[in-house]
């Protein structure tokens, strides 16, 4: 038998259910739905540069969580430029890398927008590189003027892999198996619930060589190797910054204030002209090591590993991206 008390718990529930449609939205946090704002983390001449940090895996793939939503890095990103386009002042960008790289099209998104965005504003466009700046985050830094990485960097990891699972041992453990009609015999390729042909793997290396020579032909494009050097980023390994100056892939190795000052240098700014973020809320004692645009909520969802969009061709360093795949 149930007591008053949980009776009354019970009956506030229900009433709770039942006009929760219609009850004024009590909103804790920041979120996508918030616009971004301007502000500025010193200087006070004219001329600004604007900081844009891209922090994370590199995805198309906007976050809803249970009581906040976060956009896509790329929304974010393009947001971002957008915004900075309507402004007169904005003339250096400083994009503030830290990431292992995410999937080949976002990759590619972010390079074209960032591309297109000097080209209708003669921005300059300086990238710093903070822990890592591998696969996906050097792809996206090929568009800057100049690129600068921390001397603790690891870069590098220029090439594709195509990731998928495989439960065919699991499923035979189990005794189970899938079943499939297809209208081409390669209409199921890649299918985690059975083995990969010969033909099959071939055509997916085929696919996956193809997407390496595009990222090797963009760095020869903007950082002009000699053969001897294309070869040798071209088995996707890593760097630290020493290394990748010695191998041409950044121009020098500092800090993020020496960043700072280059991008002002370029643009032809003075040393005390604004450094300003968007952001969608305002940080006490703000600078720029800030990652973020907006204050989180408690997370309340699943891990980010567990609800992954599954396979797919990645420019990304697989053992640096935990459990962000």
């Amino acid at each position: 038998m149930f007591s008053r008390q949980h009776l009354i718990i019970l009956i506030a529930l229900a009433l709770l259910l039942t006009i929760g449609c219609a009850a004024p939205q009590i909103k804790l946090f920041t979120d996508a739905a918030d616009p971004l704002k301007e502000f500025t983390l010193s200087g006070m001449e004219k001329g600004k540069v604007l900081v844009i940090p891209i922090s994370g895996i590199i995805s198309n793939h906007p976050s809803e969580k249970f009581i906040r939503s976060k956009p896509s890095m790329v929304q974010e990103i393009v947001s971002q430029l957008r915004m900075a386009e309507k402004d007169d002042e904005i003339q250096a960008v400083l994009l503030k890398i830290n990431t292992p790289g995410g999937t080949t099209t976002a990759s590619d998104i972010l390079y074209h927008e960032l591309m297109a965005y000097k080209k209708r504003t003669g921005t300059k466009v300086v990238a710093a590189m903070m822990d890592l700046a591998t696969s996906g985050g050097y792809y996206v830094s090929l568009p800057a003027d100049f690129i600068l990485a921390h001397p603790t960097t690891v870069t590098g990891s220029i090439g594709v892999v195509y990731m998928r699972p495989n439960l065919t041992g699991f499923m035979n453990k189990l005794g189970l198996e899938m079943q499939v009609n297809k209208s081409g015999e390669n209409k199921d390729m890649g299918s985690p619930f059975r083995q990969t042909t010969e033909e099959e793997q071939k055509i997916l290396q085929d696919l996956t060589d193809e997407l390496g020579k595009r990222f090797v032909h963009l760095v020869d494009k903007h950082r002009r190797l000699d053969k001897k050097t294309l070869t040798n980023i071209s088995t996707a390994r890593v760097y630290l910054a020493g290394k990748a100056l010695e191998e041409g892939l950044v121009d020098q190795i500092g800090y993020l204030n020496d960043a700072l000052s280059k991008a002002k240098d370029l643009a032809g700014l003075s040393k005390n002209a604004k450094v300003v973020v968007y952001r969608r809320t305002k940080y006490p004692n703000d600078n720029l090591y800030n990652p973020t645009t907006y204050r989180y909520g408690p997370d309340l969802s699943l891990p980010e590993v567990l609800t992954s969009k599954g396979a797919g061709f990645y420019y990304i360093w697989p053992s640096a991206a935990g459990g962000g795949m």
